[in-house]
């Protein structure tokens, strides 16, 4: 029951809010779920006639499976509450806001999606964060070495 991440979510994204939502699912998308095979690399949820959805989420196809559920990468509905799905269509709604899944996981046995209201980074915001990673790597591994060489003195 491995939880599936979108990595690159919050590299390319600034995340704004974060929703759970259900995911309407068949039985063998739920059982590759399950065993971790699906991706939420570039998915993105829509809103149309009301309703909420998962575009371009990809879960294998089941290989003993004899029923064929549309493809891999079909629209996927999400099960949120009408005042939550006002609010976001409210929220995209003339601005350069988007809704995009960060995480796929089980809770008490059903599939739920957490989705992010978000807005896109620029590239220079990318490489910001990128410089500020590798400092904060170096700095761990100077304490490291620190420590290390603190601990052979201190047994000397």
């Amino acid at each position: 029951m491995k939880s599936v991440l979108n990595k690159k979510a919050s590299f390319n994204y600034n995340l704004l809010e974060n929703f759970e939502a259900g995911v309407v699912l068949t039985g063998n998308e739920i059982k590759q779920v399950r065993a971790g095979k699906a991706s939420l690399e570039e998915s993105f949820v829509t809103i149309r006639n009301g309703e909420a959805s998962l575009v371009n989420a990809h879960i294998a196809p089941y290989e003993k499976g004899v029923f064929e559920s549309g493809g891999p990468r079909r629209s996927r509905k999400l099960l949120l509450h009408k005042k939550e799905i006002d609010y976001l269509f409210g929220k995209l709604a003339g601005s350069n806001l988007t809704v995009i899944p960060t995480k796929l996981y089980f809770r008490r046995g059903f599939a739920k999606i957490q989705i992010a209201l978000a807005y896109g980074k620029k590239k220079y915001d990318k490489r910001e964060a990128i410089k500020k990673r590798e400092g904060q790597r170096e700095a761990q591994s100077l304490l490291r070495k620190a420590k290390l060489v603190a601990q052979q003195q201190s047994k000397n």
